[in-house]
């Protein structure tokens, strides 16, 4: 991205997120795609890109098929799972910019709980493990995460109270969201407590993130057209002001404890200082933020390794209540995927969008800037 700023999320859709749709898949996703086309204001017909995960099983033949688009210029499929959610949206970007496409549909659907639950073991002994430490038994990403995660908690002095401050915040907005599964249903700090240890001393029921099913879609276009159908239905613009991912050599998506030194946030670090010289923003510009949030203990270390605070001063803020509603550093705003659902991080892009456009049921007043962030990848929307 070259030229930052020249794209915009044009149009949004969502299903219904649940724990047992009963419908396949491949409905999911167009019942999301199809609404966001309608969203956009746009007709089948001007979508000529398709984007979404490696992961995802739906196939981009029988979606086009199934939304009736003629034809389609431009197609990609990223390996990653949510730690790369906004790599979707760089290179539905460059491919517009490129010249490659217009009108570029990403996607993202399954049915996690009733289908194919990610929390639970699956591990084939007749296939050669992709991480040695799954032939040890260290096979859930609630293990994995928690192994990863411990070395930075410790060093700065995160207990699991301190996961419990913040849990109890993004459940505070996920109440108040009806698109969350936990709506109309908050959490106490206690009950947080009370919930049994799924990775002792780490993470407890309540820091992980649900099983969901559901489906989620964006149309992102040339900034020029966006303008158009803004102006056409009335509302705002929301640019990606800038999108980065960063995957050094001895890191991994998920069995990230290779690197010499596990406490530093060097990826995470790296993505944020990039981001900021493309987008000419800093961290304190931002109004409101999304962390990908599989487990509680990913948003302080996503926090301070994009400088929404000091390392170590997460804990403080959780505290004091200054990421929950009311807050002056309003995180995870939807929920997250903690709160409201699990659908690879995209959700919580959906709710910086409906944050930029002024819709969220949790809406930030004057909120001119969003961050999308995970620890390898990161995006800034902003409201135009």
């Amino acid at each position: 991205m070259s030229d930052p700023g020249q794209t915009a999320i044009s149009g949004i859709g969502q299903t219904l997120f649940s724990k047992e749709s009963g419908r396949t898949v491949m409905s999911l996703c167009a019942e999301a795609s199809a609404a966001a086309i309608v969203d956009a204001g746009l007709e089948p017909g001007d979508i000529d890109g398709l984007i979404s995960f490696s992961m995802d099983t739906n196939s981009d033949h029988d979606l086009q098929q199934a939304l009736g688009i003629p034809a389609v210029r431009f197609t990609s499929r990223l390996p990653f799972g949510g730690e790369g959610a906004y790599a979707t949206f760089q290179v539905a970007a460059a491919a517009i910019e490129s010249g490659q496409a217009n009108n570029v549909l990403v996607f993202r659907a399954f049915n996690e709980r009733s289908e194919y639950r990610f929390g639970q073991p699956n591990f084939d002994p007749t296939k050669i493990p992709r991480d040695i430490h799954r032939s040890q038994g260290l096979m859930t990403p609630a293990q994995i995460y928690a192994l990863w995660h411990k070395p930075y908690l410790d060093h700065y002095g995160y207990t699991n109270e301190d996961l419990g401050h913040c849990v109890v915040q993004t459940r505070a907005w996920a109440a108040n969201n009806p698109n969350s599964w936990f709506y109309g249903r908050p959490l106490s700090f206690e009950d947080h407590q009370r919930s049994r240890w799924i990775v002792k001393p780490v993470l407890r029921l309540y820091d992980c993130c649900q099983e969901s099913d559901g489906g989620m879609a964006f149309i992102v276009s040339r900034l020029d057209r966006a303008r158009e159908l803004a102006q056409a239905s009335g509302g705002p613009v929301v640019r990606i002001l800038g999108v980065q991912q960063y995957w050094p050599v001895h890191g991994s998506m998920m069995y990230n404890y290779y690197k010499p030194d596990l406490v530093s946030q060097d990826d995470t670090e790296e993505v944020a200082r990039a981001l900021w010289e493309q987008t000419g923003v800093t961290a304190k510009d931002i109004d409101v933020s999304t962390i990908y949030d599989n487990f509680a203990s990913s948003i302080p270390m996503s926090m301070e390794g994009f400088g929404l605070c000091k390392p170590g001063e997460a804990k403080d803020l959780f505290r004091s209540g200054a990421i929950g509603p009311g807050g002056d550093v309003p995180v995870n705003t939807n929920g997250g995927l903690i709160g409201e659902a699990y659908l690879h991080g995209l959700n919580n892009t959906l709710e910086c969008v409906r944050q930029m456009r002024g819709e969220s049921p949790n809406q930030i007043a004057d909120a001119q800037l969003a961050l999308c962030a995970g620890r390898q990848c990161g995006m800034v929307l902003a409201r135009e």
